[in-house]
């Protein structure tokens, strides 16, 4: 992905410790504005880590997280919500007793204050992601794709320039993963900067422009979907030789 002259984000040098144990081990990298950027890696390379370390959720041991230039690294979540950072979690875990709409209005909230205003909103986010027709039916009654888009729906709902999907694709079957990537383009196309965990590799060659890849906490390797998984350290550390050779010949 092209560098401008203030990434959108920056991760600088960042390394997240618990106790012995070192989850992210000076990450550093950039994304423009604009664009779909797959991170990838085996489970527990610390992909999820770096999400929460993003957004606020946890703290860097050392480094820095720069959005919009700003330094970011020591602020709640919250303020970077308000400063345009959304995540989805992998767990969804929908308000039950609430409907669509009013789940959706829980994100909606953040910028608008006024019930009637975020409801409003939230309508017009269930419509972006297909929730349109359920938007009055009980969150607790939602399909796993259903409630995957709710998730999405109320990231989105916060009105983010940069929006962490956390493996959105997981739990679907082929035709709803097919349905949905159209709504992951749209939310790019509308202006939206994507960073997405995601284990579903065709789904990340079709979707994403960038991919970054973790290993052990560390990335080993970016760019390109194509270049990076014919990168010796992807097969060796992710892929597998079999993986590497059905996405070349998909893509070729």
């Amino acid at each position: 992905m092209a560098r401008g002259a203030t990434p959108l984000v920056s991760v600088e040098a960042v390394t997240k410790r618990f106790g012995g144990l070192v989850a992210v081990d000076g990450v550093t990298f950039g994304l423009d504005a604009g664009g779909i950027c797959g991170l990838i890696g085996p489970n527990g390379a610390g992909k999820t880590t770096l999400f929460s370390l993003i957004a606020g959720f946890e703290r860097p041991t050392e480094g820095r997280i720069r959005f919009r230039g700003q330094d970011m690294s020591g602020l709640p979540p919250h303020s970077r919500a308000l400063a345009g950072i959304a995540r989805t979690f992998q767990i969804v875990q929908p308000f039950a007793g609430l409907t669509v709409v009013e789940n959706i209005a829980v994100g909606a909230h953040l910028r608008h204050k006024r019930r009637a205003d975020a409801l409003a909103k939230a309508g017009e986010v269930a419509e972006r992601v297909g929730l349109g027709r359920e938007r009055d039916a009980q969150a607790a009654g939602l399909t796993v794709a259903g409630r995957k888009r709710l998730e999405l729906a109320r990231a989105l709902a916060t009105e983010p320039a940069l929006l962490l999907l956390d493996e959105v694709l997981a739990g679907l079957n082929p035709s709803e993963i097919r349905d949905i990537l159209p709504v992951i383009r749209s939310l790019r196309d509308g202006g939206v900067t994507i960073l997405m965990v995601e284990h579903v590799m065709q789904a990340v060659m079709n979707l994403c422009e960038h991919v970054l890849v973790l290993a052990q906490g560390r990335l080993i390797a970016e760019g390109e979907p194509r270049q990076v998984t014919r990168d010796a350290k992807v097969i060796e550390a992710y892929l597998g030789e079999g993986a590497a050779k059905r996405l070349e010949a998909q893509h070729g």
